[in-house]
């Protein structure tokens, strides 16, 4: 290909727009443009790229057994009400209805129509186990998209779905996907951590994420300074250390007049958030439940959820009536208002609490009473406590739970998720089968996603230097740049047209600059497009003989001959 039959519109300034570094360089470099916030249009460098991503996805998914389909984007919202997923993700589920009234779901990902052609696949046990895939655009209305390719309303993701006929055949393909993924980023140049997750809105029993460290990215990658525990900060468990001993103090009412926020409370009563017990109400399934946290931490919601299911305090599978309960239950339960509810006093009620509080003494509380607490609260002594449980978010410094050592946190971009599903989309939407002995059974489900823009935007996050994104060699648009560094030069553009030609019938993707303009400015474009190898055409090289080879990671130059270089490049 040559420099003036593609459209490789490179930029001299960074975009306004640009958040971070992918965001930035992907759009100077002529990869992307944003056409609105979270929507990209992918101009023909970028494609190559995607293409590439996408063929070494299909090879490592091929060769762990996975078969390739094509699923609608556009989905029935009747299968995502069978589900319970209808009710259960918000507004960035992007919904409409259809001429004929019924409503449709732009597909943020792809259970409910997989489980439903599986269901009309397998019949038997002998039809299992299979696992299916496909590369498809997805869509989610982000409330705030960012980080460009990172955070967006429309994207590429690869998704694989498996059916098995038990949970050991799930264990096996569950294996089988991990294996692939690590080959999948390993060729994509990326490095990435993996880490015990959430499952969320996915639902399951057990994930796994594959974090590459970022300074741009959203996620934050938990790990232990002593031993190899890595979790994403929803799921991380925490172990927490004994307290020094206090003598009890008799418990004290103090008048805090507008004081409804921790911070101001620590202010004016001058005692830490740490000694703080803060009480919060929520409401599942209509019932009223009190959680209890430390001033200085956040409930983690996903923790708690989880707790609430295995109580029977939530029953429902996904829990769609479990929310922050509203002032009105707030006052019929603590007799308060909002911002000073506390335990003490506290009567027909569950109350959880976080291991943050057990080792309080003399601390905080609300007092269910406008603008009044109470100190020196100490649980045990003036409230009850039903369970102490792990419900808050980790904190950098934390206890590791498997040893002795501390958290450490690190940024990083959610690339890939994988998910022991079980049979919560095969139950409610009939994926069947018989088995020996002709009884009916759920097929056991598997998942397994890859974003695919997203991995384009992590391996410029992890390949970059100051002038320009680094392309590994099996995602670069183009495998070798040449330069006519004086494109009116008959010799120069002969020779570069020469090679150019050779390289191409020896089986490499090659971009020729042949361009009319000052040498300054082809090796400004050429680092900041990142092709891996760029060959330099220039008078001087005609009369040495040589040819000036450079390499664009570590910005080594190299002279050979021209045959010294096909050999180089071969080999």
């Amino acid at each position: 290909m040559r420099w003036n039959d593609i459209i490789i519109p490179t930029l001299k300034e960074d975009p306004h727009e640009a958040e971070s570094v992918s965001h930035r360089l992907l759009i100077r470099a002529g990869f992307i443009r944003m056409v609105s916030s979270g929507l990209y249009s992918f101009l023909p460098l970028g494609v190559r790229v995607l293409s590439k991503i996408e063929d070494i996805i299909r090879q490592e998914m091929n060769r762990a057994g996975a078969q390739e389909v094509l699923l609608p984007a556009m989905q029935p919202g009747e299968l995502w009400k069978k589900s319970g997923r209808w009710h259960e993700m918000g507004p960035e589920l992007i919904r409409f209805k259809t001429r004929t009234d019924k409503d449709i779901v732009l597909g943020p990902t792809h259970e409910e129509v997989i489980t439903t052609i599986a269901a009309n696949l397998i019949s038997s046990y002998k039809d299992l186990p299979i696992n299916l895939y496909q590369i498809q655009t997805k869509f989610r209305d982000e409330a705030r998209p960012r980080f460009g390719l990172i955070r967006a309303k429309e994207f590429i993701m690869k998704d694989a779905y498996s059916f098995d006929i038990d949970e050991e055949g799930l264990a096996k393909n569950y294996k089988a996907m991990n294996e692939a993924y690590v080959r999948i980023f390993r060729r994509l140049g990326i490095t990435i951590e993996i880490v015990e997750a959430e499952t969320g809105f996915m639902g399951g029993k057990f994930s796994q994420e594959f974090i590459a460290p970022s300074k741009s990215g959203e996620d934050v990658i938990v790990g232990c300074d002593t031993c190899s525990y890595r979790a994403s900060r929803e799921k991380a468990e925490i172990r927490f250390c004994s307290a020094k001993k206090e003598k009890p103090l008799p418990i004290e009412e103090a008048h805090t007049p507008d004081i409804t926020t921790i911070d101001k409370l620590e202010k004016f009563l001058g005692i830490s958030q740490k000694k703080m017990i803060k009480t919060l109400i929520y409401e599942a399934d209509g019932k009223a439940i009190a959680v209890l946290i430390s001033g200085d931490r956040e409930v983690n919601e996903a923790k708690l959820q989880r707790i609430l299911r295995k109580n029977g305090d939530c029953p429902h599978v996904d829990c769609p009536k479990f929310f922050l309960a509203e002032e009105a239950l707030i006052k019929k339960t603590t007799g308060g208002v909002i911002g000073f509810s506390g335990p003490v006093g506290l009567k027909g009620i569950r109350i959880l609490a976080d291991l943050s509080i057990e080792n309080i003494q003399n601390g905080v509380t609300g007092a269910n009473k406008k603008d009044y607490h109470f100190k020196n609260v100490n649980p045990g002594r003036d409230f009850e406590v039903n369970e102490f449980l792990d419900l808050g978010y980790a904190e950098e410094g934390d206890g590791c739970p498997k040893c002795k050592g501390k958290f450490i946190f690190k940024r990083g971009m959610e690339l890939g998720h994988i998910f022991k599903l079980g049979t919560r989309y095969s139950e409610s939407l009939g994926a069947k089968f018989l088995d020996k002995k002709s009884a009916a059974r759920l097929a056991i489900m598997g998942c397994y996603g890859i974003g695919v823009t997203r991995a384009m935007a992590s391996i410029v996050e992890q390949n970059h230097d100051e002038d320009g994104i680094i392309w590994p060699g099996e995602t670069a648009p183009f495998d070798i740049l040449i330069l006519a560094l004086d494109a009116a030069n008959k010799k120069v553009a002969e020779t570069a047209d020469a090679l150019y030609n050779s390289l191409k019938e020896k089986g490499f993707s090659v971009l020729l600059d042949d361009r009319p303009i000052r040498p300054g400015i082809k090796f400004k474009d050429a680092d900041l497009i990142g092709v891996p190898l760029r060959i330099n055409i220039g008078q001087r090289s005609i009369e040495k003989g040589k040819i000036e080879l450079r390499l664009r990671r570590d910005k080594k130059t190299m002279l050979f001959s021209q045959e010294e270089l096909f050999k180089y490049l071969q080999a």
